[in-house]
């Protein structure tokens, strides 16, 4: 089977991974609590920075939040792992940009998810996304984004949405922790 996973904030903790260095970065000490009640992808407001302010701070960031210790969710290379080993094909599809795709193979190598490189997809907004999944005939497909799930019809792909606090109104089967995942596997067969 094919196998379909974006990256941040569905195999690792990006954006709790950002909050982090905000609060670090910024000298400040935002709990990590209202971390887990935001209800947008953006984490700027709760340091008082405004939209602009937050997309600099992110760009200023990157180098920082893409390739220091960013965790992966518990269990998620040990799944990736055990499906690649049981021959299912997997392919990793990221919005991040495609100046950073070499070193974020490198990365996720580095963490232990296996990787093949031409099974690795960067650097496209989320319409491309959505079209580069449904182009290599997914079987499942795990993402944290509205935007790319709620576009994602196909009779063949099974879809689900890594739980982030949010994406709480989506209707797409949830995923909480990467152990569920060969149960999900089994009950969907």
């Amino acid at each position: 089977m094919k196998f379909g996973f974006d990256i941040d904030d569905t195999l690792i903790k990006l954006r709790e991974h950002a909050f982090h260095i905000y609060n670090k970065n910024l000298k400040q000490n935002v709990p990590i609590d209202v971390f887990h009640e935001l209800t947008r992808v953006e984490i700027h407001e709760p340091f008082g920075l405004d939209a602009q302010q937050g997309a600099d701070m992110w760009n200023r960031s990157l180098e920082e939040i893409y390739y220091t210790a960013c965790p992966p969710y518990p269990g998620a290379v040990e799944a990736l792992v055990e499906l690649a080993n049981n021959g299912h094909e997997i392919y990793y599809i990221t919005a991040r940009p495609r100046e950073h795709g070499e070193r974020t193979k490198r990365w996720m190598i580095e963490q232990g998810f296996p990787l093949e490189d031409d099974r690795f997809f960067c650097g496209m907004k989320d319409q491309e996304k959505v079209e580069i999944i449904q182009s290599l005939q997914l079987d499942y497909y795990f993402d944290d984004k509205p935007d790319v799930l709620n576009t994602l019809s196909s009779e063949q792909l099974k879809a689900f949405v890594m739980n982030q606090s949010y994406n709480q109104h989506l209707t797409v089967p949830r995923i909480v922790d990467w152990s569920e995942l060969p149960k999900i596997i089994e009950n969907m067969d």
